[in-house]
């Protein structure tokens, strides 16, 4: 599907994009990309409300009416997934790039946060994944062809506090997501992993504290973080150069990737005092 070569409008007209957490942040920033570039879409998350309200954002950028499939979904709900495919092959015949992208965050320290929050996150941020996944892939196989792609995280690269469950769910998402690139290259199937920093979007809002309840903070790194918009088209300029494993972001977050790699010691010692900052801070 990749052309070093091509333009958004040349690589994804026509082409049949399922977005999973379409309804907000970078899913939602994603099919209106897509749909400006001439991408047919099918928009999945839970609340049918949102997803209708970006349809419509996508109709205004260019889809045309026909070209925008909502198609509720609960990732975590894996049961209601085959009927979602075949409703999603029967509209289509087929999807081109699966964009694996619903997920929940985490802020809570280890020894505050109950088990299943830890199970919460697995089964959404994972989970989920790799059963919608599982099921899309070999409608790509039989056909020779397809891109399947996730949103992980630098934190699914690096252990950050208060995180435990998060970076635990996106560091597995990139080791299967590394994985299975292994066993489909050959089959014609591309695999891409996005590796956002912090992007203006409501996860800090919408993360999991220790008791299971929604944050409902605001947090200074996330809303001074990057535009969704501009993360958006910098994932999707990634795609058209075939970028297999794209980092978005515009903070200093970012430089810890490379730091992890050249000085894991130095960067677990820095870490370790934003934890006892974090932690500081959060005390009564």
């Amino acid at each position: 599907m990749t052309d070093a070569t091509a333009t958004p409008e040349k690589l994804f007209a026509h082409k049949v994009v399922w977005i999973t957490g379409a309804s907000s942040g970078i899913g939602a920033a994603l099919a209106v990309e897509l749909a400006g570039a001439g991408a047919r879409l099918v928009l999945s998350a839970r609340r049918e409300d949102r997803l209708q309200a970006v349809r419509e954002e996508c109709i205004a950028a260019g889809a045309a009416t026909d070209d925008v499939l909502v198609q509720p979904l609960d990732v975590a709900d894996t049961e209601s997934m085959p009927a979602a495919v075949e409703t999603v092959l029967g509209r289509y015949g087929q999807v081109d790039l699966l964009i694996n992208n619903a997920g929940i965050s985490q802020r809570s320290a280890c020894l505050n946060t109950e088990l299943s929050v830890y199970r919460r996150l697995f089964e959404v941020d994972v989970l989920g994944q790799i059963a919608l996944t599982k099921l899309v892939l070999p409608t790509m196989v039989a056909r020779g062809q397809g891109h399947v792609a996730v949103t992980a995280s630098v934190a699914g690269k690096v252990g950050a506090p208060l995180r435990t469950g998060y970076c635990a769910a996106k560091h597995a998402v990139m080791g299967f997501f590394d994985a299975l690139r292994t066993e489909v290259a050959h089959l014609g199937v591309q695999v891409t992993t996005i590796v956002p920093g912090y992007i203006r979007t409501d996860i800090a809002r919408q993360a999991l504290t220790g008791s299971g309840a929604a944050a409902g903070d605001i947090e200074d790194d996330v809303d001074n973080g990057m535009d969704v918009v501009e993360c958006a088209r910098v994932i999707v300029q990634g795609f058209c150069r075939g970028t297999e494993e794209i980092e978005v972001g515009s903070g200093p977050e970012m430089s810890l990737l490379e730091m992890k790699r050249k000085d894991p010691v130095g960067t677990f010692r820095l870490l370790e005092q934003m934890a006892a900052e974090a932690l500081q801070r959060s005390l009564p």
